[in-house]
């Protein structure tokens, strides 16, 4: 059985994480070896699925091309060329060498980990191409501090389940839900999203959603 972490509040934020733990059980994101290799996915995982950044990720690996140090000197053609499954290569190619370099010249993985995690985002929002769930993955998965990543299932189950108004809701309102829900928690904002994620990906579908066999649906507004 899931461990439980809150009493249930019906109707709560809380009580959707817990029934949504106790369907799915603990998901132990992200599903990387390193925090590097966490933030190569970030960058990767932009308009596409994650079986084709795995595929990337796989060639780097491969190649043994998963470090810092040799990232950063790669050319970038032919770094395009071994994330060419994950789609837009040659752009992503562009943007994870800017995000690389960021990490190189402010000392790697350990250097960003000593940084405030307010002007760190600011920092990483600057690079072309990195946007705030791409940045908030980075410093929640890879750096292990607690921010709450927002992404399209996020707005999707939230609206249905009449906690926001709508899809449209911009990003940093719906990330302050969850903060002020449940504080600067790092286990639960980082359990809770790949729940979501979960749930968005096999019940709570865009097209055709599986209410009936749907964890929440007893108190979700779309239940059938």
């Amino acid at each position: 059985m899931a461990l439980k972490y809150f009493e249930m509040e019906r109707g709560s934020l809380k009580e959707v994480f817990e029934i949504l733990l106790a369907h799915f059980g603990p998901q132990n994101w992200w599903p990387a070896e390193t925090p590097l290799e966490v933030i190569v996915g970030a960058v990767l995982t932009q308009n596409t699925s994650w079986k084709n950044v795995e595929k990337a990720i796989a060639n780097l690996k491969e190649k043994n091309l998963m470090d810092l140090d040799k990232l950063v000197n790669l050319k970038e053609e032919d770094l395009a060329e071994l994330i060419k499954s994950s789609g837009f290569f040659n752009l992503k190619a562009r943007r994870l060498k800017l995000v690389l370099n960021f990490l190189k010249e402010h000392g790697g993985v350990e250097g960003l980990k000593e940084k405030d995690p307010l002007e760190l985002r600011r920092e990483l929002l600057k690079i072309p191409g990195v946007g705030k769930e791409t940045a908030d993955s980075i410093i929640l998965y890879a750096l292990e501090k607690p921010v709450f990543v927002v992404d399209s299932y996020t707005k999707r189950i939230l609206a249905r389940l009449g906690f926001i108004n709508g899809e449209k809701l911009p990003y940093d309102e719906v990330q302050r839900i969850f903060h002020e829900t449940f504080g600067d928690n790092l286990k639960i904002f980082n359990e809770f999203h790949a729940l979501l994620v979960a749930l968005g990906k096999t019940y709570c579908l865009k097209r055709k959603p599986k209410c009936n066999l749907c964890p929440l649906r007893k108190i979700c507004l779309l239940r059938g």
